[in-house]
C-alpha cells in the first residue's frame, strides 16, 4: 500500500502569518459560525482598520491557503485603562482607537477557531505566538479580557467569583478559561459588563494576565524568526507484543506527548519501529509478515501526521515498509507540525533486507526546509555510505537524523561510528534513534541493540568528545538535547579546521545520478 510523497495535497497544510485584506472573506465565514447570537462578523471597515493601525498584532493559521483560526491584538498604556474597563473602552469599539505603539501592554482582543479545527490545539499556537510577539516587542504583558461561556448554566446557583474558583479546581470546565488558564494566563479580577451582548457570561469577563518575565530583554523580529537552536527528542523504543495500531499509536503518543512538553522541535522515532505488528497474525514466511506490515503503513503515517499537528512538533516517523508498484521499499515519513509530509527513501537495503524481504533501494536524496533549519535524513545503512551526507550537506543541511534497527552490538557501533564520522567531516549535528528489547514471535526481529545519541563536530565549542548526550544503552527511555546552530556557522569560517572550507573541489566532488 504506497503512501503519496506530497505536501500541497496533504490533509492539512498549516501556516502561522500575518493577516491581510484579501483574508476578510474567511474571516467572515469563521466569525459567522462562531457568534451567530452576538453579532457574527465585525464588518470589514473595522477589520481594514485593524490592519492599517496595528498589522504585526493581526495573526492567523492557514490551511491550504485558507484561514481557519486567527487572533487580534493592540498595544495600550495599561495604567490609563486600568482593571476597570469594557471592551469597547479598550479596544475602541474594535477600530483600535486606543493602540499606543509605544505602550507597556500587548491587549487580546480576540482569538477565533473553526469548528473542524479544535481540538488540534491551534489557539495554542496563536497563544505562543502573542507571547512571542510580547517578548520581542518587550513589552511587560499580555492581558486579555475572556469570556466565560459555560456560566450560563450555573449562574443562578453560584457568583462569577465562585464559578470562576470551580474552574481553577478543575471541577468545571469552561472552554475559554479552561484553555487560558493551561496557557499560563492568570486570573486578575472580574470584569462587570465588560460585553453586554455576551448573554451566555451574563455579560462578566475575567481580566487575565500573563507576564513577560524577558521585559527589558534585547529585542528580536517579531514572531516566526529563524531560530538559531533546536531542541531535539530521541525515542529509544521498545520492542513489545502488540495486537493493533491503535496499540501502536497509543504508545507512539505517549512518547510524543512527553517531549512536546518539554517543547522539542522534532522528535525521531527509530528504523522499523512498527515491527511488532508483524506479529499480529502468523506468516509463513519473513516476506509475508514484512508485507502484512507495509498495509498498516498508510493509517500509521496519517496518525503520526495528526500526533505532529496536535502536539505542535515535527516528527520523523522513524521507518515504515512500503509497497508501490509491486515493490517493496523502506521509507522514513517527516511528518511536519504544520501538517504537510515528506519523505526519504532508505537507498541501500542491507544484504538481508534485499535477500529475505526482496526490498528495492529508493532513488532520490532529500533535504528538508524546517522551522528551525535544514535536515537529513538517511536511514540505518545509509550512514555508512559518506557521498549521501555530503550530497546532504552540500545542499545546508545542519542536522542528519538516523533512525536505524541493529540486532547486534557490532552492527550499532557501524552505525555509530560512521554517524560520528559524518558529523565531522559535514560540520553538522547528527542524530541517531534506535529500538531495544525483543519479539519472540517475529522471525528476523527477534533481538535489538541500541544506544541512542547525539554526536557535534569536534572542536572546542563542543563536547570534548564530540558527543552531545547518549542514552543507556538497551533501556526504554527518551534523549533531550539543545543544539546551538550558530556555533556550525561559526565552526565552518573560525574551526581549528575547516572541511568545508578546505575541501579541494578544484580536484574532486561527488556527482548525484539519480532522481
Amino acid at each position: 500500500m504506497a503512501i503519496e510523497k506530497v505536501t500541497d495535497d496533504s490533509e492539512h497544510s498549516l501556516r502561522l502569518r500575518n493577516l491581510q485584506l484579501n483574508d476578510y472573506a474567511d474571516l467572515k465565514e469563521l466569525m459567522d459560525i462562531l457568534y451567530p447570537n452576538m453579532g457574527g462578523a465585525w464588518p470589514e471597515k473595522k477589520f481594514r482598520a485593524q490592519l492599517s493601525t496595528f498589522a504585526e498584532g493581526q495573526i492567523c493559521i492557514e490551511d491550504h491557503g485558507k484561514v481557519v483560526a486567527a487572533a487580534f491584538s493592540l498595544i495600550v498604556e495599561y495604567e490609563k485603562f486600568g482593571d476597570k474597563h469594557t471592551y469597547d473602552q479598550i479596544t475602541g469599539n474594535a477600530y483600535l482607537t486606543t493602540h499606543d505603539p509605544k505602550g507597556d501592554t500587548l491587549y487580546g482582543i480576540e482569538v477565533v477557531v473553526h469548528p473542524d479545527y479544535q481540538g488540534m490545539r491551534l489557539g495554542r499556537r496563536l497563544y505562543e505566538a502573542r507571547k512571542e510577539l510580547c517578548q520581542n516587542l518587550n513589552l511587560k504583558s499580555i492581558v486579555a479580557g475572556g469570556r466565560i461561556p459555560n456560566y450560563q448554566d450555573y449562574a443562578d446557583n453560584m457568583s462569577p467569583q465562585k464559578y470562576i474558583e470551580q474552574v481553577k479546581k478543575k471541577e468545571i470546565y469552561d472552554p475559554i478559561l479552561t484553555f487560558q488558564l493551561s496557557n499560563d494566563f492568570e486570573v486578575k479580577r472580574v470584569l462587570r459588563g465588560y460585553l453586554p451582548e455576551d448573554k451566555e457570561s451574563k455579560g462578566y469577563a475575567t481580566l487575565l494576565e500573563w507576564n513577560n518575565l524577558y521585559y527589558d530583554s534585547e529585542k528580536t523580529p517579531l514572531f516566526g524568526a529563524i531560530k538559531t537552536s533546536a531542541r531535539v527528542g530521541c525515542v529509544q523504543w521498545q520492542m513489545r507484543p502488540l495486537h493493533s495500531v491503535q496499540e501502536l499509536i497509543q504508545q507512539v503518543e505517549f512518547f510524543i506527548d512527553a517531549l512536546s512538553d518539554y517543547q522539542c522541535d522534532l522528535a525521531l522515532l527509530p528504523e522499523f519501529f512498527n515491527a511488532p505488528l508483524m506479529g499480529v497474525t502468523a506468516h509463513d514466511t519473513s516476506l509475508d509478515a514484512i508485507k502484512a506490515l507495509a498495509e498498516y503503513s498508510t493509517e500509521i503515517v496519517e496518525e503520526i501526521s495528526r500526533l505532529a499537528v496536535c502536539y505542535n512538533i515535527n516528527i520523523i516517523a522513524g521507518s515504515v515498509p512500503v509497497i508501490e508498484d509491486g515493490q517493496l521499499y523502506n521509507v522514513s515519513y517527516f511528518c511536519r507540525r504544520n501538517g504537510t509530509i515528506e519523505s526519504q527513501y532508505k537507498i541501500h537495503p542491507t544484504p538481508h533486507e534485499k535477500r529475505a524481504w526482496i526490498m528495492q533501494g529508493g532513488d532520490s536524496l532529500n533535504v528538508f526546509e524546517t522551522d528551525f533549519g535544514k535536515i537529513g535524513i538517511l536511514i540505518c545503512y545509509d550512514v555508512e555510505f559518506p557521498e549521501l551526507a555530503r550530497l546532504q550537506s552540500e545542499k545546508g543541511m545542519q542536522l542528519l537524523f538516523i533512525p536505524f534497527w541493529t540486532d547486534t552490538k557490532n552492527a550499532y557501533l557501524r552505525v555509530r561510528c560512521c554517524a560520528q564520522a559524518r558529523a565531522i567531516e559535514n560540520e553538522c549535528y547528527v542524530v541517531i534513534a534506535g529500538s531495544v528489547g525483543n519479539l519472540p514471535k517475529v522471525d528476523g526481529a527477534d533481538i535489538q541493540y541500541a544506544q541512542s545519541a547525539v554526536f557535534s563536530p569536534s572542536d572546542f565549542s563542543f563536547p570534548h568528545d564530540a558527543i552531545m548526550a547518549e542514552t543507556t544503552p538497551n533501556t526504554e527511555m527518551t534523549l533531550i538535547v539543545d543544539l546551538d546552530l550558530e556555533k556550525l556557522d561559526k565552526l565552518k569560517n573560525e574551526g581549528s579546521v575547516r572541511n568545508f572550507l578546505d575541501r579541494r573541489r578544484d580536484l574532486y566532488g561527488i556527482d548525484w545520478f539519480g532522481d
